[in-house]
């Protein structure tokens, strides 16, 4: 039986991460809502290009294709647009056959109190000030940050890969590395290596994501020729001894990823081109440089303090979509 969206892994996207909207938000910033919204209607059967996300996104919905019982992911459209408004969006979504379905269109206002009613464990966005507020509330969010990636067709697979701390974990053992430095870090981190760290915001999302994987491994034990769809990976600044309490937590949560990387401060870029994952997830925009991948800033905890993004609750990004854009 299909699950109910309680057991789904529900991710909710806004059409600026799953569209390029460049040309429709240019039209907001320069003419006004009521010239964007006759845009939108006259430009109504103008399907729009790809997103950053897309990829991602398009992947994704392949798991209901391989497990047609269960249907166990499902992805809600969150939006600032009106229905009128969000009319090309659904059917550009119709045009790229994806499996999208349910959507929240707030007529201007931000989306992201609806993260918890969609059952959702991922807010993915490319407007940053919605993302902010998901984040200071407690939901599970992201800025998708601008770049330019490839879809590549015979590429089937799925590659998600996450940073721990401030991510999947708390800030806990990064609020000591900040404050007291990095020898006390290793301390600390050796005191508490057997004491498992706090859920951070997407540690929802690894757990399901690890559903997911095990219906895969039922799925293999039938029929060997299954090739698996997802692969994870933890890209950590962490090396040893710090990498122990790591492995705690992974284990108290009863979950594993199937590649981890503990880099001791090296360059995550040398790992993210070889693992050329579809998203990336970090709190820190300084490890978030490689243009040709999707990148996601979790703007959480103390690495973003800070920043004037975060401590300023009127600074919106220049870049940060005006229209939809959610």
């Amino acid at each position: 039986m299909p699950f109910p969206i309680e057991d789904k892994l529900v991710i909710a996207v806004s059409s600026s991460a799953l569209f390029d909207l460049s040309e429709s938000d240019k039209v907001f910033r320069e003419q006004g809502p009521a010239a964007y919204k006759q845009f939108q209607e006259e430009q109504l059967n103008t399907v729009l290009g790809t997103g950053v996300a897309f990829p991602f996104i398009r992947r994704f919905l392949a798991f209901n294709q391989h497990f047609p019982q269960e249907t166990p992911v499902e992805v809600v459209l969150l939006s600032r647009n009106s229905t009128a408004t969000g009319r090309r969006v659904f059917r550009s979504i119709a045009h790229y056959g994806l499996d999208i379905s349910r959507a929240a269109f707030t007529g201007g206002a931000s989306p992201f109190p609806y993260i918890p009613a969609f059952n959702a464990s991922l807010f993915l966005s490319g407007n940053e000030e919605d993302v902010r507020s998901a984040v200071a509330a407690g939901s599970p969010a992201g800025l998708l940050l601008p770049g330019a990636v490839t879809d590549q067709q015979d590429d089937k697979e799925l590659r998600i890969a996450f940073d721990f701390d401030g991510v999947l974990a708390d800030d806990e053992a990064e609020t000591v590395f900040k404050q007291e430095g990095l020898e006390r870090f290793h301390e600390y981190e050796a005191l508490h290596s057997e004491k498992e760290h706090n859920p951070g915001l997407l540690a929802d999302l690894f757990r399901k994501l690890s559903k997911l994987q095990e219906l895969e491994d039922r799925l293999r034990a039938k029929n060997p020729d299954y090739q698996r769809l997802l692969r994870t990976a933890i890209i950590t600044a962490r090396n040893a001894p710090a990498h122990e309490r790591v492995i705690t937590t992974l284990k108290s949560w009863g979950v594993e990823a199937n590649e981890t990387f503990f880099l001791g401060g090296m360059d995550k870029r040398r790992i993210l081109n070889v693992l050329k994952p579809h998203i990336f997830f970090d709190d820190q925009l300084d490890h978030l440089k490689a243009k040709d991948l999707a990148m996601v800033h979790v703007p959480f905890g103390v690495a973003n303090q800070t920043l004037l993004e975060i401590s300023d609750p009127t600074f919106i990004h220049p870049s940060a979509p005006q229209s939809d854009l959610i």
